[in-house]
């Protein structure tokens, strides 16, 4: 008998990065099998334009990945498409429906418990993305070539029966420049969100999944489906949880990170 998926009031994925060769497709779509909302936020690098200009790739598993969303937005799903600075070229096209795909640049998404949150890519923060772009550029060729590393690593890992390994979030978590950039960014979106006036902000951008508070105000990050594999889910009361997917296990399961319950600006 086939398991009924679960089903969430809201469900938040970003950076899947279909069109390149590093697209963790195939545990998205066991993801999306077992787990539905009611509205679900794609917060930007869904496909991955800078890749595509340089050289096609888009294997099947990428287009069911597209075709398992169009599914659920037929099915009554709400779908809102947020792009980022990967497929920047979709956000000529904020304010329209794509069939029933909403694109917006960003926009505020208010939760059960009453608690508003501003949902953005992130890339408008990221100095380097916006000042220097071919200094991206060149990081964005950096990553590719620690992903391809990681892949060869992981072919390894897999006939040993351990599961995946990202050679890129290790250096990430150990490398002090890193470290300070996304504290920096942290820190300057939870600003964000107090300018805004809102309660907290859901992003995406930097492939580090977490949620924390800063002052009162949430950082919740969806993470990728690159590296991590991540996504952050809305429960029916409010409550936001982080995901993690761990791809190529002997059985696929969802690992869960505790929700954390963050404390509302608002409280006396």
């Amino acid at each position: 008998m086939q398991q009924q998926p679960q089903r969430f009031r809201t469900l938040f994925i970003s950076d899947l990065h279909l069109g390149t060769k590093g697209a963790q497709a195939e545990a998205l779509l066991e993801f999306l099998k077992q787990h539905e909302a009611d509205t679900i936020y794609l917060v930007g690098d869904i496909i991955d334009g800078w890749r595509l200009r340089s050289s096609w790739y888009w294997p099947q598993h990428h287009n069911d990945v597209v075709q398992k969303l169009l599914r659920q937005a037929r099915k009554g799903a709400r779908i809102v498409y947020v792009p980022g600075n990967h497929d920047e070229f979709l956000r000529e096209f904020c304010g329209n429906l794509f069939g029933s795909i909403e694109v917006c640049d960003s926009l505020v998404h208010e939760a059960a418990d009453g608690r508003r949150y501003l949902v953005i890519h992130g890339d408008a923060f990221d100095m380097v993305v916006r000042h220097a772009r071919w200094l991206a550029f060149l990081g964005d060729w950096a990553y590719v070539m620690a992903l391809a590393l990681s892949t060869r690593i992981n072919v390894v890992r897999r006939k040993m029966g351990f599961t995946y390994w990202s050679l890129s979030a290790w250096a990430k978590a150990r490398v002090k420049n890193a470290v300070n950039y996304i504290g920096n960014f942290e820190e300057t979106l939870a600003a964000e969100a107090a300018r805004h006036e809102v309660d907290g902000v859901i992003c995406g951008h930097i492939h580090s999944a977490a949620i924390r508070d800063f002052e009162g105000f949430a950082y919740i990050n969806t993470g990728d489906w690159v590296e991590s594999c991540t996504a952050v889910v809305e429960h029916e009361n409010g409550r936001m949880e982080l995901i993690h997917w761990a791809p190529f296990s002997t059985v696929l399961n969802a690992g869960r990170v505790p929700a954390v319950r963050l404390p509302s600006r608002h409280a006396a």
